[in-house]
């Protein structure tokens, strides 16, 4: 099953914070939902562990993901894979921008993912729904983390 996100978040930093707390692994660590793990493999590598839940199936997904394209501090592609054992696998990429607004910096998205397995069984709507509350939950906590603590 295949599926497409696309959004925007403005966020109350500039574009160079954002982008180097982008790369930062403990800062996404953080703002994942459900991550255990995010470790450097290199440069543009991560390998990660994270647990989540989508309807009635709790997974804890094992993946590699790869940063590509970069151009710093505007804009780059990050596409991963992971494993979720019985619930299936999960494939995708986004592409990351990031521009100058209204004093601070508006990110857009545009994610393409696949999945199969036990998950991809549980119907596109239910899907779309959980996929959305969790890219949801992780702006909102990446805007906390990159807000100007006062």
């Amino acid at each position: 099953m295949a599926m497409n996100m696309i959004g925007e978040v403005q966020l109350p930093a500039t574009r160079e914070a954002v982008w180097a707390m982008l790369n930062e692994p403990a800062v996404l660590k953080g703002c994942i939902p459900g991550c255990e793990s995010l470790d450097k493999d290199s440069d543009n590598e991560f390998r990660a562990v994270a647990t989540i839940k989508i309807g009635p199936v709790n997974a804890r997904w094992k993946g590699k993901v790869r940063f590509s394209d970069l151009d710093p501090p505007n804009s780059y592609r990050i596409s991963g894979e992971g494993e979720g054992g019985v619930a299936g696998f999960a494939k995708g990429g986004a592409k990351i921008s990031l521009a100058h607004k209204d004093g601070g910096t508006l990110l857009s998205y545009n994610v393409e993912a696949q999945i199969g397995g036990k998950l991809a069984q549980l119907g596109q709507r239910l899907i779309n729904s959980a996929a959305k509350k969790t890219a949801d939950d992780f702006f909102d906590n990446f805007a906390a983390a990159v807000t100007p603590k006062v």
